[in-house]
């Protein structure tokens, strides 16, 4: 029976959780997810989790977080001042927002503290710095 190898296209059905056992994205209820080994598409250690696999083959990995969304970075949270916020925009604690670049591009963020004279925003994944574990059926080799 053929195994999985880098270069290969393979569609999976996947649960994703994190360390608490709260389930932040599943395939189950969808299509199988299709994706080509080594494309660097999805995190590295879930492509490193279905390498050597085969048809029907299922398999329980935690990731670690360098390996997942890469560890939270303090680089990446920032204090604004509540005057950049515009008007029609009321900032509460868990709101994503988006950020204009210079160059036109946005870069999403959430809200995490509001204090009275500034917002804190934080750019960082929101599953950085936390470990994944996936359970993971291979449905096909294509």
């Amino acid at each position: 029976m053929a195994t999985i190898k880098e270069g290969d296209t393979i569609q999976v059905h996947y649960t994703g959780k994190t360390s608490d056992g709260t389930v932040f994205d599943s395939s189950r209820d969808r299509e199988p997810l299709e994706f080509t080994i080594g494309e660097g598409k999805l995190i590295p250690g879930f492509e490193k989790a279905v390498v050597g696999l085969s048809k029907g083959d299922k398999n329980t990995v935690t990731i670690p977080s360098g390996e997942a969304y890469g560890d939270k970075r303090e680089d990446m949270v920032i204090d604004v001042p509540k005057d950049n916020i515009p008007p029609d925009v009321k900032a509460e604690v868990g709101q994503q927002l988006q950020i204009q670049q210079k160059d036109g591009g946005a870069i999403p963020v959430v809200v995490t503290e509001v204090a009275d004279q500034t917002v804190k925003l934080d750019a960082n994944h929101p599953l950085a710095g936390k470990d994944l574990t996936f359970e993971i059926e291979v449905m096909d080799i294509l």
